[in-house]
Parts: C-alpha cells; structure tokens; sequence
C-alpha cells in the first residue's frame, strides 16, 4: 500500500497542473458519486493527510481519495479542456477523471473516493493519529501516543493510523532496522520513541525529494531499502538473512521484514 511518501508526491504533482485552474471536465464511476460534477470549480489546494489525498475546491468540498494497493493518479494533456480520444481515461480501470483546458488527471483504481465539505474535514483527520510528514509533527506528542499502546508490538503500532497516520510496512521496517528494535517489541518498550518517528518522518521526506521513491536515498536496482522485501538476503550490516514476520490481527496482518542478529529483540 502507498505509504505518506507517495502520498506527498502525488500531492505535489497533481498541484502542478491543477491548483488555481478551473475544472472542465469531470467523470466518476465510484457508486456514491454518481451524477455528481465538478465542473466550473476551480482548485484551491491539493495535499495529503497520512495516506489520503485531499483536493480542495473553491465550492466549499474536499474531493478525498485513497490509493488502498493498487491505486495511482496519471497526468495526461488535455485537448480542448477534454481527456484526449484513446486516453488512459477511457479504460474501465479509471475512477475519477478531471480535466482543465491543459491537463487531465485520471484516478486509476482507487480505493476510495468521496466528496465531503472542507469544513468537516476534521471528522476525517480526527479518527487518525498526527501525521508523520506535517510541518507541525510533534515527535513527543506521537510519541505517547504510540507508548500508550502498551505491550501492542511496535509494528503493529507504527501501521495503525489512528496511532500516527502515513507509515507502512516500507519505513516501519526501515525505521525499526535502524532502531535495532524487532518489529514484535511491546510498543511502551522500545528506546528514544520520540528520535524513532523523527526518524521515519526524515526517510519519508527523503523520498519524497529523491528522483524515484527510496528508504535508503539509492535509487538502483535492489538499493532502496535495507530490510524492506529482502527476505533470506543478507543483512547488509552483519551478512545474518533478513527475516520476516506476520505483524497485526489477520486477516489485516502485514508482513514486517527484520534482521534476527541487528534486531534480537
């Protein structure tokens, strides 16, 4: 699942081509948007909050998606304010298409997509914990937040995004590698909490500014991450195989990559 980081990127490129141009051409097949349309509105701000990407109109609504596993927004030119004839637009796989008189910006299997008023937008960011990458996170203030958790694992605690919105299964492995802290550590048990989500929040950021999506600032073949997916490689601190476990209740649990000698416990 996209994590805050590919959030911010999508964020920052779809404001590029949409803030302060008025939309002309709107297209959802999402069930609960039928009929809606958005057209003649214009675009005051596109951002993210955790893992959910928020496009602000001047109407009053917030257009809210969430990529979920598979989802993506595509930039293409417009012609005449209009996706082009044999647009990526066009395919069954689109679920939210809008267009201004340049571009056209195209949700592909999105998981979700509503539209709510700016105003109650704190009913959305109310049920989720800080978000990691905000310029006004407060490590502390997560941190117990997180310490509050208990004995939960560690792992478990960094993917709940009513504990701190916008970490996943890449920067909690990456995050809890460095920490030398296995994934299943009670959460109230794990050393300097506080330097830990600072920690995470500069790898998102990291890659946020890096060519290509990293955890590690690499961006070759096989180089963006230390624990991330290299199960039976070897740990490239001590040669040991990196290991995975099973970190949440199923059937919501996730995988959490570790090195059994740089994280004994």
């Amino acid at each position: 699942m996209p994590e805050g980081d590919i959030l911010r990127r999508v964020a920052l490129r779809l404001s590029q081509v949409l803030v302060d141009q008025t939309i002309t051409y709107c297209l959802f097949r999402w069930p609960s948007l039928a009929g809606a349309d958005l057209t003649g509105q214009t675009v005051e701000r596109v951002d993210a909050y955790g893992k959910h990407l928020l496009m602000r109109l001047d109407s009053g609504l917030t257009f809210r998606s969430h990529l979920r596993m598979d989802g993506a927004w595509l930039v293409e030119k417009a012609v005449d304010g209009s996706p082009a004839s044999g647009s990526r637009a066009e395919r069954w796989t689109a679920r939210a298409v809008l267009a201004n008189q340049s571009w056209v910006v195209i949700g592909q299997r999105l998981g979700m997509a509503d539209l709510l008023r700016s105003r109650d937008l704190e009913r959305l960011t109310g049920r989720l914990g800080p978000d990691v990458m905000a310029e006004d996170f407060d490590p502390d203030q997560a941190a117990g937040r997180v310490a509050a958790q208990g004995d939960r694992g560690i792992g478990t605690t960094l993917l709940d995004q009513t504990v701190v919105a916008g970490i996943g299964t890449i920067y909690m492995a990456e995050s809890l590698f460095e920490w030398r802290v296995r994934p299943d550590r009670p959460a109230n048990r794990v050393p300097d909490l506080p330097g830990l989500l600072a920690y995470a929040r500069r790898l998102l950021w990291r890659s946020v500014n890096a060519r290509t999506p990293t955890a590690t600032g690499l961006t070759g073949r096989g180089q963006t991450s230390l624990a991330h997916g290299r199960e039976h490689q070897p740990c490239r601190r001590c040669s040991t195989p990196i290991a995975v476990m099973r970190v949440g209740v199923p059937p919501l649990d996730r995988p959490a990559f570790y090195c059994p000698t740089c994280q004994p416990s």
